[in-house]
């Protein structure tokens, strides 16, 4: 392609509303154009790189004998209303009626679909196991779309769904997947993507990884052990906590504490360090507003999935009214009286503990002295807490837990039969008994995986693709093209690459050599040729990688047995890591 043809402006301003680097570069480079809050229309650039890492996960899923298919984004609410999931999820799932005033929605994501498409197939034991999988646009209306394709609205996405007989197979097919998510994101240039323990949220199911990209920028809080290979999302960590009492008992004694309602206030006030308070986070339910107070260590914070999890349903922060019997600021553990049927919920950092400062249920008024096991002998301890920097790691035991920032790039799931159960897809058995098959999950974000790329490998003139999801392998400038030597060489060398499968982005615009360096640094293809005047007064051309590893003078003659040596080069770097 010659690169005054091809559509698309690129520009030296950052967009005022990028936050990161990647949505900067591919909005200046002309990879792509909002065209609403979290949509975007892709430039040829970036529908190359995405059709490139579209090949790599087809290879990969095929080779662990997937099926593509092909599911609708316009689905009707009936199988969604037999999962379960129609009313269950809320306003991220664009829901509308169509003409006929039939209920329908856009696909956010595709396991009823996929019960939907097999389950009169799969009717015998003889049928199992397999994998189906798919690449289709999905739609998620995010509350807050940001970071460019990072989080969106409207997305493209690798699915797929494995059923099974046993969940023995289940989880040994798991393994082939995890295996083939590895050598996806290797061979898409992304090697340092690991994985971690994560929530399965509304896909449900027991066991459940991400896959991510360690970046400042990352949406997602990690929790990683640098004494172990623990690893899991923060929503999914377990906190421990090291309980010890704090001396002997001291008696419950109520302290006037005039306009001392946060946590910090109160221990400054008290002259007491926050890991000797208990303090108490109040949330309503969703689905009837009742009230559920959670009291845990004042330094420490709410893990509102756990929280979720443990309770089954979403909550939202609770709205304290005279009626309640809550004291905002002033809530406690003991003589709590609260309105209506409410939950009361005690984390594990207060199991054990003693001398602790709390709210009296009093306006104005807390307590000190508080026991857990005097004041409150009935109290059942569950982990609702977030983990915390230099936390106790869940698997080895070390106060070693270090929090990090990623990107999630991927996903797998084990879903076990949330699905195949609820809408009812059964087989007979070898002995003609009634089976229920299980499922699982397995995808990959391909938008996102192209911006994490960029996020990952870029510097401050633009990204630095990967070779082997680059928009293409060779960019061929040629400076003066009003010289006929150059202008000839260049146009002959531009035919000879493409002849050998080659491809090559062809700069031969009458443009001053920095526009020239600047486009091809924001359309950052790995090799860079440079035809002028002065190299073919020396027979040479000159050859640089993007990443500036290469820089190099060619004869003349070999310039395109080089390239082709450089791009196995490259590939077979990156190949080597998968």
């Amino acid at each position: 392609m010659k690169l005054d043809k091809m559509v698309g402006d690129r520009f030296k301003e950052k967009p005022t509303d990028c936050v990161i680097d990647s949505h900067a570069l591919m909005m200046r480079g002309g990879y792509m154009k909002d065209i609403a809050k979290g949509i975007y229309s892709q430039y040829p650039p970036l529908k190359r790189i995405c059709q490139k890492i579209e090949r790599i996960i087809r290879e990969e899923m095929d080779a662990i004998d997937g099926q593509e298919v092909l599911f609708p984004v316009v689905m009707s609410s009936n199988i969604w209303e037999e999962s379960g999931r129609y009313e269950s999820i809320g306003s991220e799932m664009l829901r509308f009626t169509d003409r006929n005033g039939a209920k329908m929605l856009l696909g956010m994501t595709h396991e009823e679909a996929a019960v939907h498409l097999v389950r009169d197939y799969a009717n015998s034991y003889q049928n199992y196991p397999f994998m189906i999988y798919q690449i289709q646009t999905k739609f998620r209306d995010e509350a807050r779309p940001r970071a460019g394709l990072i989080r969106v609205r409207e997305f493209t996405m690798k699915d797929a769904y494995s059923f099974h007989t046993s969940q023995e197979d289940l989880e040994e097919y798991y393994q082939v997947v995890y295996e083939a998510y590895n050598r996806i994101f290797a061979r898409a240039g992304v090697p340092e993507v690991i994985t971690v323990k994560s929530d399965s949220g509304m896909m449900g199911g027991s066991v459940a990884h991400e896959y991510m990209l360690l970046t400042p920028v990352g949406e997602d809080s990690l929790a990683i052990c640098d004494e172990c290979d623990f690893r899991a999302n923060m929503e999914a960590a377990e906190s421990i906590i090291k309980n010890e009492k704090n001396g002997p008992d001291e008696p419950l004694t109520k302290v006037h504490t005039p306009g001392k309602q946060t946590i910090e206030d109160v221990c400054e006030f008290l002259k007491t360090p926050v890991e000797q308070s208990c303090k108490a986070v109040m949330y309503q339910k969703n689905m009837d507003d009742e009230y559920v107070v959670v009291f845990l260590r004042g330094d420490l914070d709410v893990n509102e999935t756990k929280l979720t999890n443990y309770l089954g349903e979403d909550v939202h922060p609770a709205e304290v009214t005279p009626e309640s019997g809550l004291h905002a600021g002033y809530t406690g553990p003991v003589n709590l009286t609260i309105s209506g049927k409410p939950t009361v919920i005690y984390d594990k950092s207060l199991q054990g503990t003693n001398n602790l400062s709390c709210g009296a249920n009093e306006d104005e008024y807390h307590y000190t002295g508080l026991c857990m096991e005097r004041d409150i002998p009935d109290a059942e301890y569950v982990d609702v807490a977030k983990i915390t920097e230099g936390g106790i790691c869940p698997k080895c035991g070390k106060p070693a837990i270090k929090i990090s920032r990623g990107i999630e790039v991927g996903n797998i799931f084990q879903l076990g039969t949330k699905y195949t159960k609820s809408m009812n897809m059964t087989y007979l058995d070898a002995e003609g008994q009634t089976q229920t098959p299980i499922m699982g999950c397995y995808g990959i974000g391909v938008g996102r995986l192209a911006a994490s790329v960029c996020e990952a490998h870029h510097d401050e003139y633009g990204p630095i693709w990967p070779i082997t999801i680059a928009p293409w392998q060779v960019h061929l400038c040629a400076l003066r093209v009003d010289d006929q030597a150059t202008r000839e060489f260049a146009d002959n060398l531009y035919d000879e690459l493409q002849k050998k499968g080659v491809e090559v982005i062809y700069d031969d615009r009458k443009a001053r050599p920095g526009v020239m360096f600047s486009d091809a640094d924001l359309l950052g293809v790995p090799i860079r040729l440079v035809v002028s005047p002065r190299n073919m007064e020396e027979s040479v051309v000159e050859l640089s990688t993007r990443d500036k590893s290469v820089q190099e003078k060619v004869s003349l003659d070999g310039v395109v047995a080089r390239v082709e040596a450089l791009i196995k080069e490259l590939t077979d770097a990156i190949e080597a890591k998968k």
